[in-house]
Formats: C-alpha cells, sequence, structure tokens
C-alpha cells in the first residue's frame, strides 16, 4: 500500500504549523480577545503562578489553536495536546494529568465531545487540582485522591452549546467568543503567508484571495497555497488573472461559495420557489446530513445575507437569487445580514 497520500498530508500538517504565528506581534486580529490575555498573562507571571483556565470558542478556523500556543510561549511553558474525541475514558485523562509538570498547559481541542464521566473528573482537577480515582467495584471500592501540580487548562470549542453549564462555568480566567475577521485582516494575513511560502503576489491576486477567503484565516491559507500551485506549474508570479484561472479550476465563486454552497440556493430558490425550505429536505436533496447542512453551510450563507432562518425553514433573500442569476419574485425580501 502506498504512502505517499500520508506523506502529503504530513507535508500539509507542516506548512500550516509553518504559517502559524509565533509572536503576538505576528497574530493578525481579534484585538479585544488579545488585550485581555496579555493583562491576564502578566498578572500571573508577576503572581508567580499559572494563568487561570481559559476556553475558546467560534468557528472553526479562527485562530483559536494558535492562540493556545501563543500563550504557552509567552508563559515559557510547556503545552500538552489533545482533543475531547482522544479522551475516550477516565484513564486516558488521569493519565494526562498525572503526566503534567508545574506551569505546563493542557489543551484540549473540540472540548464539547468529553463524555459526561469525563467531565466529573475534571471539575476538581479544575478547581483544586486534585484527581479522585476509584479502586475496585461495589462495597470495597475506595477512593484515592492524587495531588496535581499546579497547570492551566486552555479549551476550544466550536459548539460551545454542548458545553455543560458546569464546566463552563470553571473557566475562571475567561471564555472568549473569537469573531470573524475583517478583509483588511485577512488581506494583511495573506501577504505574511505568502512572504513566507515566498510567493510573489500582485495586489489584484491578494484582494481576489481575501474576497474568496470566508473571512477565515485557514480558508485564505488554503486558497493562497493552491493559487500557488497553479502559478508555480505556470512558471510567473501570483497575479490577479492567475488566480482566477485557479479559482474557477476550484469552482470557487467571487463570494468564496463551494459548488455545495451553490447548490443549497439552487434547491431553494428553483425547487422550492424560494422557500421557506425545512433543513430536512435541503440535506435529503444535497444528499447530506442535516448537521452537516447547518454546522458548515448555512452559517456562512447566512452570514452573506443570502439566506435567512424563519420558524417554517430556510428562506432564500434577494441577494441569494442575483447571485445565482435567477429573477427575483416581489415578494421575496431584502436580505437583512450585512456583508462584513
Amino acid at each position: 500500500m502506498s504512502s505517499e497520500p500520508s506523506k502529503e498530508k504530513t507535508a500539509d500538517t507542516f506548512l500550516d504549523t509553518t504559517l502559524r504565528p509565533s509572536l503576538w506581534d505576528d497574530y493578525i486580529g481579534q484585538s479585544a480577545i488579545k488585550e485581555n490575555l496579555k493583562i491576564l498573562l502578566r498578572a500571573a507571571e508577576e503572581r508567580s503562578q499559572p494563568p487561570e483556565h481559559i476556553l475558546f470558542y467560534g468557528p472553526p478556523g479562527l485562530g483559536k489553536t494558535t492562540l493556545a500556543y501563543l500563550i504557552a510561549k509567552e508563559m515559557r511553558a510547556n503545552i500538552k495536546v489533545t482533543s475531547g474525541s482522544a479522551v475516550e475514558k477516565i484513564g486516558d485523562l488521569a493519565s494526562i494529568l498525572t503526566n503534567l509538570s508545574s506551569g505546563d498547559i493542557l489543551f484540549i481541542d473540540e472540548i464539547h465531545r468529553l463524555g459526561k464521566a469525563i467531565e466529573e473528573v475534571l471539575y476538581p482537577a479544575m478547581e483544586q487540582g486534585s484527581l479522585d480515582i476509584i479502586l475496585g467495584k461495589g462495597p470495597s471500592a475506595r477512593t484515592i485522591q492524587l495531588e496535581l501540580p499546579p497547570f492551566t487548562l486552555i479549551a476550544a470549542t466550536t459548539r460551545i452549546a454542548l458545553l455543560s453549564s458546569p464546566l463552563r462555568s470553571r473557566f475562571s480566567g475567561g471564555v472568549f467568543r473569537l469573531e470573524f475577521y475583517t478583509k483588511d485582516e485577512i488581506k494583511k494575513i495573506i501577504r505574511r503567508s505568502a512572504k513566507i511560502l515566498s510567493v510573489t503576489m500582485d495586489d489584484g491576486a491578494c484582494d481576489e484571495i481575501a474576497e474568496r477567503s470566508r473571512f477565515t484565516p485557514r480558508t485564505a491559507n488554503y486558497l493562497l497555497k493552491r493559487c500557488r500551485d497553479f502559478a508555480q506549474i505556470a512558471k510567473g508570479p501570483l497575479v490577479r488573472e492567475k488566480a482566477l484561472e485557479a479559482f474557477a479550476l476550484l469552482q470557487v465563486d467571487s463570494l468564496g461559495l463551494s459548488p455545495a454552497d451553490r447548490k443549497i440556493l439552487e434547491i431553494i430558490v428553483k425547487n422550492f420557489h424560494g422557500g421557506p425550505v425545512g433543513v430536512n429536505t435541503i440535506a435529503t436533496a444535497l444528499h447530506e446530513e442535516e448537521a452537516t447542512v447547518e454546522e458548515v453551510y448555512e452559517p456562512y450563507l447566512i452570514q452573506l445575507g443570502l439566506l435567512e432562518r424563519t420558524p417554517r425553514g430556510r428562506v432564500a433573500t434577494r441577494a441569494a437569487y442575483a447571485h445565482i442569476q435567477e429573477p427575483v419574485p416581489k415578494t421575496v425580501s431584502s436580505p437583512q445580514t450585512k456583508l462584513l
């Protein structure tokens, strides 16, 4: 069996790590969060204590993991990384916690995937710095309490509503919501990444990538890498014309919509006269799961003002009709969501 796909995935992951900012000054955007964190970290350092536990939430690709690494670097601390889905048993969590050293940072990505029983073990570890382990079963069972070294838990989630209230309340350092980026911020990120990748790029190409970035750094970097590949094969710099050719090949339109995004709009407009349409119906027509439609496709369409959620279902706006070049019925309302 060939190992080439594995090598390619490893190389791409390494490249993403290379593009990740390693200094506060290189981290573009999220200004309010950065200022809050700088104060929190400085105060903790003056007290000679680890920072309090922190929770980041928001859509994927906005920089939650990057912030965790920046905090670790700022505090000159080791960081241990895991994910909610990887911690399947209480023993897994116990193994991770007992292997921490004083001042270490534990980063749990997608913490909403932790099981409820594992959450119960995490509470005393966060609050009291202790780990309660039950030995045996039945009447002969006994509890051993292990003291843990002082540590900081940094957690990230894309679905904060799935976190239990007791767990959410234990993040005494703060709960921070990452916002979508502005176009100017995205352009700065693209230029920085292009410099790291040694890509010669004009302003026109940068503008085109930013327009299609979905206001997300991860998407912007992905599109930059694909445009870079196209320019490399063409043996020339990355200019607007080459970027447009690359996007035509990728089937990414001027708003950053993928074929699946456009298909959703076409289903609502052409098949159901603009809606309202239930998400179950859309998912069936798209051959996708309801959760995928609600969590992956809908947020960006709503953010652009192309789609509205109503009590009766999803409705296409006038902007949606215009984007897929369909005549607009007089009964269709104007979009209420403004572009960033």
